[in-house]
Parts: C-alpha cells; structure tokens; sequence
C-alpha cells in the first residue's frame, strides 16, 4: 500500500505539520569524480527505474482504486528527483564527460515521461481515479493530469501517437544542442589595452595585456557588460559586442530551424493553429493571439518614454561623434551610463565600490531573512561540485523547522551555464523530502555593478520561491510550480529591496568602511528611471522574436530578427550579427518570453501593498510569504494574488512607473 502523503493543514508555513527530521540530500566530495558519476547513475537511472516500476503498477491498478492518485504522485516525485539532478549537473559540473552523460540521462527521462503521456491504459486508470479522502488539491492534481494527457496527444491514433513520440524525442535533441551551443560556445575578443582606459582598476588588474598589448574579453557577464558600460573605445566596443551577438552562431541557426518545425508540427497534430496557441493555453494569457495583442500594447505604451530617453543618448553620442543618426546596441549601453553620470551625477564605477561580492551575498540572505523571518545557516563542510558553491540550510525563524538546502554557486568558469538562473537539486515533498535549490550566476569575484545586486536578487526570488513551496504533499504544486506567465512576478517585486538605501546601507560599503550614502541611492534611482522606455521596448523586441519565430517559422531567421528589431527595438542592430543563436530563452520559455513584462505588470502590483516607507513590516510580508510564495501551484496566480491584495490584479501600479 502507499501512504497518504503528510497533509498541508494549509498555505501558511506554520500550519505545516513539522518535518525537522528529514535531512538534506547527502552529495559526494567534491574533488571525487568517481563519486560524482556514482550518484549521477544512482539517483537517475534509480529513478527511471523507480518510475518504470510504480508506471506498471499503475497500468494494473484497479479503475476506481483510491490509491491511484498517490502512485501517479510517486510517479512524478520519482521522475522529478531524476530530472533535477540530471539537469543541474548537465551545466553545472566541472567534469566534461559527466555533463554528457547527464544530458544523455535527460534525454531518457524525456523518453519515459513521453511514453507515459501517451499510455491510454494509464490515462484510462486516472479518468477513473477517484479524490475523497486524499489531501487537499487532490481534485486539482488529478484535473491537471487528465489536462495534460490529451496536451500530449494520449486520445490520438495510434500512428499519430508514434509521430508525436518521434517529435518529443526530437525537440528534447535539439533543445539540448541549442542550449550546449550557447554554453561552450563562449567566445573572445582580443583588444588594445587602451580600451580598458575607463574601467575599475579591479577590471584591469584581471585583464594584464600580453605580449602584443592585447588584452582579453570573454562574453562571459562579468567581462562584457563591464567593458560595454565603461570603455572609452568604440572600435573596441563593437568588436566586444560583435562576438557576444554570435554566441552559438552559426551552429544554432539549422538547429533553431529544426526546432521550430518540430514545436509546430507537434503543436497542428494536436489540433492547435500554432505553437504559441498551445503553448498559451496553460498560461494566464490565454492564447497565441493575445500574445501579440499584448507585446503590441507594450510597446506602444512604452513608445513616448523610449524616444524621449534615447533622444538625450543620441544628443550625448553626437557630441562624441557628429552627424550620428542613431546609436546602435554597442553603444547604448555607454552613453546611457554617460549621460548618467553626466546629468544624475551617478558614476557606475563610483556605485560600484561599495559592492564587494561576498558582502552583497552576506547582505541578500540578511535582508531576505529579515524580511520572511527565515534564518540561513552555513554549511561549511558541505560537499558539492565545485569548491566555489557556498551551501545554507533554510529554517524558519519562528518555529525552528528546517525548510530545505540552498547552494550558490555565482562566478563563472569553462563549461558552466553562461547566464543566471535557479535549478531544482530536490523538489520538496511534505513529510517525505526537503527542497533543495541552486542558485546558478556568473557574477564577478571581487565587485558588482549595481545591476548585477538587482540581477542577483531576482534569482534568489525564484530560490526562495523553491524553498518555501516545498511542503505540499502533491509534488506538483511544489516549488515554482504556477503559471508560467507568473513565476518570473515574485522575482520582479524582491529587485525592488535592492533600490532601497535602509536595505543596501547594511552591506553596501566602501573600502573605508562607509555605507553607501542616502543622496548617491536617490540619484541612482532618479537615473533608473532614465531607459525605462527603451527597456521595456527592448523586451518587446525579444518577446517578439520568441512569439513570430515560432508563430511565422520565418525562412531567414536572421532577417526576421532585423525586421523585429526595426519594429520594436530602440537600437540599431549590429551588421553581422545573429542574436537569436545564443538567446537561450528559445529552447526553455518558447514562445512565451513576452512572459517577463508580464509578470511585471503582476509585480509592480505586488510592491503596491507594501510600505515603502518600512520595506521589513511583518504582518505584509508573512501574508505574501504565506499566501502567495508558499502556495506554490496549489491555486492559479490570479486567485493567490487576489488573496493577498484583497483584489483582483491590474495595471495601474506598471503604468504609473512606466510612465515615472
């Protein structure tokens, strides 16, 4: 027989029966590669084994059996212990060999959860499964199942169920050669020392010229976005920005090619006009056509702002060089930090002094446990995959329950997913394992810009949100399990935290010891607003590109990107260039990358119900801590949000900023 899982009392981390006893996920030395390929077989290949197994008891399951609905979770917790390990390793690890027998393991997992989707023996079994008496969501978990058996084609023929399994198989193929094209595809650009006149010293101390009087710029975050705010060298510039436009080209230009077919032809077996149709109807928007509609409104809205901003960028550039026409993606970046410091009186470098790196992080986890009443442990002995991961337990500051294992791992090196993002170690499963996430950056060792503290913010949301959701008995609701159109809102809102200068004047200090002064905060929130236009335009850019491709799957993919630039985009493109080879989003988000400002409409309304004035208040931020972050996918984003304003969202909090 299989137990009930241990029942959610509710969404609050309080009326959580307790769980102390369970223990972290126990990971091999660090330097012990031998032990590392050991547990990368045990907890896949034993978890495709497991999932094999309680699949064939499923299949014979009596219709009508109460304990259905608790083996297809046992399925899914068996298949998401797997799938975490495989796909953290696969970018993660040091070990070359062992990222390639992770994505080889990935790409089994993708088998058997095909395989499973289209089983009409099982789906018959969960049609008939009944949910008295099971934990609460039962009725949701078993909707959502049923939803997304016939997603998968599950009531098709047979030949057409064959073609679609051919399918999965072969976007799980080239999803992962488009996101391995993008990782290893890191490439250099070799530049007079001279360039390096305007950037940190910490910069240039990295950067010793050779021989040659060359100095070395990877496109690696935190040896471009650097040298594109600071140096002094257009000619330099734009070759830097030219090799960080091809990443992944020209590999991933067939390869993207390929996987747009295969979504497409996947998406009309299916029965859906397009892609962006079926990938919409799980989402909060609703359809591929509302897509559209909304990156339109966007920009349009955006429209004012963005030209008036890029007018005093172009009016700066002029000075510099007369007669310009228009400033392209190489030099936007520059002149928008010129004329910062020009007219805010705001000099990224300057800023930049008073982020030491491992201050920042020490701040983060003060502010954050601070703010939700967690406390963070270090685990100094923990081993992992490299010596640079810092690991912490997660407890509960008011009842001392441990809530799961976090590990950051933010600097860069070979091999390693090139930008920022959080990874599943372990989904959380009440009374049965603790959630365990990765936060994975590529942030520099000495100092950050200022927009890397936001950068790194948003992604500790997102590890947060892991944590926090990781009680409920139904793994699907664990984690960042909500719509997709959503998980990106609770990110969005905790970036506002890193623009307060009560929260950066307890960890942002200069050498000297000084916190950052309340007059340099103010001017670098004046100067924020400056570009809100032209980001937001920008965004559109990516989003439309993300939505048309797939939506159009345009002959000349480089072509269409220009095309979407002219349209949408406030920058000139780089002749040259093919920036949708390496925008990785395409593989993970789809269609959907219109996503971000999405969810930033939701996050601007979020903020609205906290005080400005007292960013720490208990009572606001326990009520969002428990309403919306720990409810993981146990209800749609609307209702959570609708449960903690007190109201239905809107957008009149992303309009009032967009508009400043």
């Amino acid at each position: 027989m299989y137990g009930t899982p241990g029942r959610l009392g509710g969404s609050g981390l309080g009326t959580v029966t307790r769980v102390s006893h369970l223990e972290p996920l126990t990971l091999p030395a660090t330097d012990d590669l031998e032990a590392w390929n050991g547990f990368l077989d045990t907890r896949v290949l034993g978890g495709l084994e497991e999932a094999r197994g309680l699949v064939a008891v499923l299949r014979e399951t009596p219709a009508g059996d109460p304990e259905t609905l608790l083996i297809w979770n046992d399925v899914h917790v068996a298949l998401a212990n797997a799938f975490a390990v495989a796909g953290l390793l696969s970018q993660v690890h040091p070990d070359g060999e062992l990222r390639e027998r992770a994505e080889g393991y990935e790409q089994q997992l993708h088998e058997l959860r095909t395989t499973l989707m289209l089983d009409p023996v099982v789906y018959a079994v969960l049609s008939a499964a009944p949910t008295d008496g099971l934990p609460d969501g039962a009725d949701r978990v078993l909707a959502d199942a049923l939803r997304s058996f016939r997603r998968s084609g599950v009531d098709r023929d047979e030949r057409t169920r064959e073609r679609l399994r051919e399918l999965s198989a072969r976007e799980t193929d080239l999803g992962q050669a488009f996101s391995r094209n993008i990782r290893d595809g890191a490439g250099e650009t070799r530049v007079p020392a001279s360039a390096l006149a305007g950037l940190p010293d910490d910069y240039v101390e990295a950067h010793p010229a050779d021989e040659d009087g060359k100095v070395t710029i990877t496109t690696g975050y935190p040896d471009t976005n650097p040298f594109l705010m600071f140096s002094a060298d257009p000619k330099a510039r734009h070759a830097v920005m030219h090799t960080f436009l091809n990443i992944g080209w020209p590999a991933n230009d067939p390869v993207l090619h390929d996987l747009l077919r295969v979504r497409d032809e996947q998406a009309r077996l299916l029965g859906y006009a397009s892609w962006p149709d079926f990938d919409a109807e799980v989402k909060m928007i609703g359809t591929g056509d509302a897509v559209a509609a909304f990156i339109d409104k966007i920009a349009e809205d955006a429209t004012a702002s963005a030209e008036r901003d890029a007018a005093l960028l172009l009016e700066r550039a002029r000075q510099d060089h007369p007669g310009l026409g228009r400033l392209d993606v190489a030099d936007a970046r520059y002149y928008g930090e010129v004329v910062r410091r020009e007219r805010f009186d705001v000099d990224g470098q300057a800023v930049r002094r008073y982020f030491a790196s491992d201050r920042v992080r020490a701040g983060l986890l003060e502010v954050t446990g601070r703010l939700f009443g967690l406390e963070y442990v270090p685990v100094p002995d923990a081993p992992s995959w490299h010596t640079e991961v810092a690991t912490y337990d997660v407890r509960l500051v008011e009842s001392g329950d441990l809530l799961g294992r976090i590990h950051l791992d933010l600097h860069p090196r070979a091999g390693k997913y090139n930008h920022a993002a959080q990874f599943d170690l372990v989904r959380g499963v009440g009374g049965r394992q603790l959630p365990e996430g990765v936060l994975v950056c590529n942030f520099g060792r000495t100092r950050m810009d200022h927009s890397e503290v936001v950068t790194l913010f948003h992604e500790f949301g997102h590890l947060l949100h892991h944590v926090l959701a990781g009680r409920h008995p139904w793994v699907r609701f664990s984690g960042v399990a909500t719509e997709w159109d959503f998980v990106e809102a609770p990110s969005q809102m905790l970036e506002e935290w890193a623009w307060d200068h009560g929260v950066l004047s307890s960890f942002a200090v200069d050498e000297a010891g000084e916190p950052i002064p309340a007059a340099l905060v103010e001017r670098m929130r004046a100067a924020d607003e400056l570009g809100k236009g032209y980001y937001a335009r920008t965004q559109m850019y990516y989003a439309a590109v993300s939505y048309r491709f797939h939506a159009e799957l345009p002959v000349d993919l480089t072509r269409r990107s220009q095309e979407l630039s002219d349209r949408y985009a406030v920058w000139a493109q780089l002749p040259g260039t093919h920036f949708h080879c390496g925008f990785g989003h395409l593989e993970g988000y789809g269609s959907g990358y219109y996503t971000y400002m999405w969810s930033l409409v939701i996050a601007k309304d979020l903020f609205s119900a906290f005080d400005e004035g007292d960013l720490f208040a208990r009572d606001v931020a326990t009520r969002y801590r428990d309403t919306v972050l720990a409810a993981g996918g146990s209800r749609d984003a609307a209702d959570l949000v609708e449960s903690f304003l007190g109201r239905p969202y809107d957008s009149r909090a992303f309009t009032a900023w967009l508009e400043g």
